[in-house]
């Protein structure tokens, strides 16, 4: 605790150090000279988000880069030499995880103590919820189109009318398949009004302006078509290469000529899966003979979370005493992608050192890109590395420090999960990339020409995505039926024959598999609150650790985790924006029926807590800040600044305030500190050439290229674009502007590092990485896209959140990558100052399967209108509040680097009868959905 207490002091003091930025687990140096570089040449990895009100929170919000600063930020990265048989030198050059560099061991790393490293394995793009086409369209009635760029590119789109069986949440779902690959969105349905194809494909980037509208395909071979180009994003099953490498080995000659392995070499491959008889093998080969032991008597093999894995393991493939160079192994591990690199010590203490000498050169092969390397030390602990090429994205899970594993199980679930994330990764390099693009870009060109000569094209071939199930003549209508029911019939058969051979998503191989591990996910919510009225919410914020404060329509409440929401303001003090600043004991609130009336109001937070009744308007007018009359918008700095400062907007002006006191002074004096309005210092006002739609305020000290210490930069977002503007010299700077004709600018968060500040710019479907001190940077290539537009953001390493109305998508930071997607009615963020509190419609409330609205076969076909949404339900649904705790997110939930979490979520303690739930079926007060994917389901869908 001394560490961080140190770091509290100098942060109450306003202080910067040079450390103040943590650095990462995942380090990059070169393998050639590692052993040769001092610690001060090795560059770590410095990022964090400061965000919470506490040197706690502020500890726990350490977030990592995205790839686009993966060079700077982990260490150099040079050319090794591999000498070839012609004589020639080849160059490669590697990133290095080692989880255990010299830079984490300063006192920067007992921050990382406290809470345990950020390396919970999860899958990324796990398949189950980005193969759309296999999940969500095949099997149940679609529509299909093909059309033609600006560019005169072809393309097909498919569009599909779901509703969550879970959640009862109806939208739309589309995916655009071009030679760049698939893009996904989700569009919710909207009361009474139904999209056109051409209003649903200019939701895609750059597709908002093609001038003709795609033609549908009635063919329901193209099912099969469409298939084919979903499975081009990679294979469901993987084949990983095992080596085992005894001590001191350096060429591939020697290591492949290892006949057999040592017993800890046998335990390890044990541990990865089962050995199988290679003849006779009915399930995935992973390439290898099954007929004639061609390569071999018997291979290891699993199964992780549906994905069947087949180790191509170097003592098990045929070995030959007159070839040294052993081609019949080299032909498989040579070929492999992700190879694991068993090193053999003699003495268990030099394990550490082992990894140190390894040179991923030392294995000739242009096509492996992935080395991870292991080890068992004296404890029988098992010990990773992990090699990358350069060209490789980041792939988490990030290593532990150290990266000693303790529990046998939890280090093979770490690993699997490594090793599928980095064979995902690596076919996001340039050289998988561009054979991707080509392979997509011939298949859909074949098939454009295949469909646009189909004489069945010119059936209604001009109708829109509305008119598809329109009223027609009866032989016409008995004419589309049949069609209908023999796409659906085929489309069924396909899913069944993908299952069949284990190449789904969803294969049958993982069915009633042993030993499957059941773990809590990071994202996992608990119950806060179970009952909250179901008012619009307009705004809030947490206040301490087991309160919330409210706004809704009818007033402002206090919710507080074992008793009863309690209103403090009445509804007659309208609500927009409410913030709790616990360091000066302050709530601030921006109230008014309209903008014209909207003022701030500051309340000390012992008068909230001593309030025996609600305040109406009339009640608190001293408690209004002048100046801010017409506000229709304010931002506060950053939590656990040294300063506290709030930016006001009226119309096209800003007027920036801080607080007189410093939170240092606060934090010394706590009882001196009584101050509401007057506490507020203003500073200086300056007008914009628009209204702002939203507002960062940033902490210039961090800025290099501020012209003072003293300037204060906001980030303003209008329209279309985004500003940085310096109140003090009036300077603006153009920081973003969104190409597009549907612009819907989302958030803009401040992140911090090496003295410089970087915005992640959301707007629309995208995130936008953007530094402020490169000016028109319009480079697109680390954008990452949602599925949903967002309308709330959360940043929490190492993940970013994106909340809809109706889902919250979670990808990692580092690369923009999917880990889990969930449905939810309602579904509104509350808060994400220090743990991430949201709200949804209670599960009890979901109406049953015998509840929902059905339609009869005429109706169904007709797509009228859309399923009935539970939102738009005259019943009134009370609402529940979850929250998802922001340790559980940014660290490992087991002490020993491991990913199952042993103690129960914390339930919900009533302490008035009153709250007590309504008598419904017993139900998980989990917010989350299984991960684990539904059974494909095959029963025919029309009736």
């Amino acid at each position: 605790m001394l560490c961080l207490d140190m770091r509290l002091v100098q942060r109450l003091r306003g202080e910067r150090t040079e450390d103040a930025a943590a650095r990462d687990r995942s380090k990059s140096v070169c393998v050639a000279s590692f052993r040769s570089k001092s610690p001060r040449d090795v560059s770590a990895f410095k990022l964090f988000h400061r965000r919470a009100s506490s040197a706690i929170s502020t500890a726990s919000d350490l977030i990592s880069r995205r790839g686009v600063f993966s060079r700077r930020y982990y260490g150099s990265v040079e050319q090794l030499q591999q000498p070839e048989n012609d004589g020639q030198e080849h160059c490669r050059r590697f990133r290095i995880e080692n989880g255990d560099s010299p830079g984490e061991k300063d006192e920067v790393s007992c921050l990382f103590g406290m809470f345990g490293s950020p390396s919970t394995p999860v899958l990324e793009n796990p398949e189950y919820q980005t193969r759309w086409y296999f999940k969500y369209f095949l099997g149940k009635l679609h529509q299909n189109y093909v059309g033609l760029d600006n560019d005169k590119i072809p393309f097909f789109l498919s569009i599909v009318l779901n509703e969550d069986n879970n959640s009862c949440v109806p939208l739309y779902r589309a995916i655009l398949f071009r030679k760049t690959g698939a893009q996904k969105i989700s569009l919710p349905i909207t009361q009474h009004k139904v999209l056109t194809v051409k209003q649903i494909l200019s939701n895609f980037p750059n597709m908002d302006r093609v001038d003709k509208g795609p033609k549908e395909i009635f063919s329901p071979d193209i099912q099969k078509d469409l298939l084919l180009l979903e499975e081009q994003e990679g294979s469901v099953n993987f084949k990983f290469g095992v080596i085992y490498m005894k001590h001191g080995q350096s060429s591939d000659d020697d290591i492949l000529s290892n006949e057999f392995g040592s017993p800890k070499f046998e335990q390890f491959l044990s541990l990865l899966g089962d050995k199988i008889r290679l003849k006779g093998w009915d399930k995935y080969r992973g390439g290898l003979d099954i007929k004639g032991d061609m390569t071999g008597k018997y291979s290891m093999y699993t199964i992780y979370e549906g994905h069947e894995i087949m180790f191509h393991v170097s003592t098990l493939l045929p070995y030959s005493r007159d070839n040294r160079q052993q081609v019949e192994r080299k032909r498989h591990i040579g070929n492999d992608i992700v190879n694991i690199v068993f090193v053999d010590v003699d003495d268990p203490t030099q394990s550490e050192t082992a990894h140190s000498l390894f040179n991923p050169t030392c294995i000739k092969s242009q096509f492996t890109h992935v080395f991870a390397v292991v080890s068992v030390d004296r404890e029988n602990q098992y010990r990773l590395s992990v090699f990358s090429d350069e060209a490789v994205p980041l792939f988490g899970p990030s290593l532990p420090c150290p990266p000693v594993f303790r529990d046998a199980q939890l280090f093979r679930e770490f690993l699997l999960v490594k090793l599928i994330n980095g064979e995902k990764a690596t076919f996001e390099t340039p050289t998988f990339a561009r054979k991707r693009e080509r392979t997509l870009d011939m298949l859909i060109k074949d098939l454009y020409s295949e469909h646009m000569t189909d004489a069945r094209m010119t059936m209604l071939n001009r109708r829109a995505f509305s008119d598809v199930l329109a009223e027609t003549p009866r032989h016409s209508r008995l004419k589309e039926d049949s069609r209908q029911i023999e796409f659906v019939r085929i489309g069924q058969a396909l899913k069944l024959e993908a299952i069949v051979r284990g190449d789904a998503p969803t294969s049958l191989a993982s069915a009633g598999t042993a030993g499957t591990v059941f773990k809590r996910s990071p994202w996992e919510a608990s119950c806060f609150y179970p009952v909250f009225p179901a008012h619009p919410i307009a705004c809030a914020d947490s206040w301490g650790d087991n309160r919330l404060a409210i706004g809704t329509e009818e007033g402002v409440f206090v919710v507080e985790d074992g008793s009863s929401h309690r209103l403090i303001f009445d509804r007659s003090l309208q609500v927009k924006q409410l913030n709790v600043v616990e360091p000066h004991g302050i709530m601030l609130l921006r109230g008014g029926h309209s903008n014209k009336e909207g003022k701030i109001y500051v309340f000390r937070l012992s008068q909230i807590e001593s309030l025996n009744e609600p305040r109406c308007r009339l009640d608190i007018k001293d408690h209004r800040l002048e100046r801010t009359r017409g506000t229709n918008l304010y931002a506060i700095s950053r939590p656990g600044g040294a300063r506290l400062r709030m930016c006001v907007a009226i119309g096209r002006k800003l007027l920036m305030f801080q607080w007189k006191h410093s939170a240092a002074w606060t934090a010394w004096c706590p009882s001196s500190d009584t101050d509401t309005v007057e506490g507020f210092t203003f500073l200086w006002e300056l007008n914009l050439n628009e209204t702002p739609t939203m507002m960062t305020i940033l902490d210039s000290g961090w800025s290099p290229n501020s012209p003072s210490p003293g300037d204060i930069l906001v980030c303003v977002g209008y329209k279309n674009h985004w500003d940085i503007v310096n109140g003090r010299s009036g300077y603006a700077q153009h920081l973003h502007t969104v190409e597009s004709t549907k612009a819907h600018l989302v958030a803009a968060l401040d992140l911090y590092e090496d003295q410089e500040v970087q915005l992640l710019l959301c707007y629309n479907h995208t995130c936008h990485f953007q530094k402020i001190n490169e000016e028109n940077s319009s480079s697109t290539d680390f954008d990452f896209h949602w599925n949903s537009v967002p309308t709330d953001i959360v940043c929490a390493f190492p993940y970013v959140i994106a909340f809809t109305s109706n889902s919250m998508e979670i990808r990692l930071i580092v690369n923009g990558n999917l880990v889990h997607t969930m449905s939810m009615p309602k579904l509104q963020l509350i808060s994400s100052k220090n743990d991430i509190f949201f709200a949804t419609t209670a599960p009890e409330f979901f109406p049953n399967r015998t509840d929902r609205l059905f339609v009869d076969r005429q109706q169904e076909l007709q797509k009228l209108s859309p399923p009935s949404s539970p939102n738009a339900s005259p019943e009134v649904r009370p609402l529940r509040i979850y929250r998802i705790p922001i340790h559980a997110l940014s660290r490992s939930a087991n002490p020993d680097h491991g990913c199952v979490a042993t103690e129960s979520p914390p339930t919900w303690k009533s302490a008035d009868a009153k709250l007590t739930v309504p008598e419904q079926p017993r139900v998980s007060r989990s917010a989350t959905s299984s991960p684990v994917p539904p059974k494909a389901k095959l029963s025919p869908s029309v009736k």
